[in-house]
């Protein structure tokens, strides 16, 4: 299940409020006109546009969108959540049987977590679920390469094409050295497209990027644990011995948590029973 990232849309309205207030603290609310020029955005849009163009083929380019979306999104499912949704199967699955789990698929939403308890249930080997599901694993680390890619190409694309539009702003300028007046406010002009390749490329695209990577490589992770914890109900682990196994892929600060649940529960059984 999956929830909105709010941090993302967060950290850049924060970023173009703090270049905004750069600006007003310096200029006053007037002065932000200054720093828009259409010819300027062009350029660095166009031609960003232009090279992931040549860079990318269609198909590539269509993932964009489908990329962007993921960076707005974050897995509702923690690692202790899982851990306790394979303790709870396996603990079925020795008392009813592995056929008794496809009931509880029902509950599951994550499609990874469906296919290897149904590749269990059919009785496929353990060996052969590790190969299937792995190879899905590297299919899907593969795919969110791809998409990333855009995005950290448009990390270098950007800055690049604003030097483009700089060079293109002396040029023009140096031609208009017998009116000395106008070499400030052209000067001041062909630099704004530099200011808009570098903030696109160091607030936008590569954050991004940087942030699908992390977001692939958790979901790697998670992917990982699910694999154990289908084998280890598949092969009829006890239930105390998988939630050990599956626990060592815990950070202490999530280990320091299940055991204080752990110490809340058995407090409360003590209680029942006085």
């Amino acid at each position: 299940m999956t929830k909105r990232d709010l941090l993302t849309p967060i950290g850049i309205t924060i970023g173009f409020m703090m270049v905004i207030f750069g600006i007003m603290v310096n200029t006053g609310f007037s002065g932000i006109a200054s720093f828009i020029q259409m010819s300027s955005i062009v350029i660095v849009l166009g031609g960003l546009i232009a090279a992931l163009f040549v860079n990318f083929n269609w198909s590539e380019i269509r993932l964009t969108f489908k990329v962007t979306k993921e960076a707005f999104k974050s897995s509702e499912m923690s690692l202790r959540e899982l851990i306790s949704l394979f303790v709870q199967l396996s603990e079925r699955a020795r008392r009813e049987g592995l056929l008794a789990l496809e009931a509880e698929l029902e509950e599951v939403e994550d499609p990874f977590i469906k296919k290897g308890i149904l590749l269990a249930v059919d009785g496929i080997e353990p060996e052969v679920i590790n190969d299937i599901m792995n190879a899905e694993i590297a299919a899907v680390e593969e795919r969110h390469q791809r998409g990333r890619a855009i995005f950290e190409k448009a990390g270098e694309y950007a800055p690049a094409w604003g030097m483009i539009g700089t060079l293109i702003g002396l040029v023009l300028m140096l031609q208009s050295l017998t009116s000395p007046e106008t070499l400030g406010p052209k000067m001041a002009v062909a630099l704004l497209t530099t200011f808009y390749g570098t903030l696109l490329a160091n607030l936008v695209f590569i954050p991004m990027a940087s942030k699908l990577e992390n977001k692939t490589e958790k979901e790697l992770f998670m992917k990982q644990v699910i694999i154990e914890g289908v084998i280890g109900v598949q092969s009829g682990q006890n239930p105390k011995i998988l939630e050990e196994k599956l626990s060592a892929f815990l950070s202490e600060e999530d280990k320091k948590i299940v055991e204080e649940e752990k110490q809340e529960d058995a407090l409360g059984e003590t209680a029942n029973e006085a």
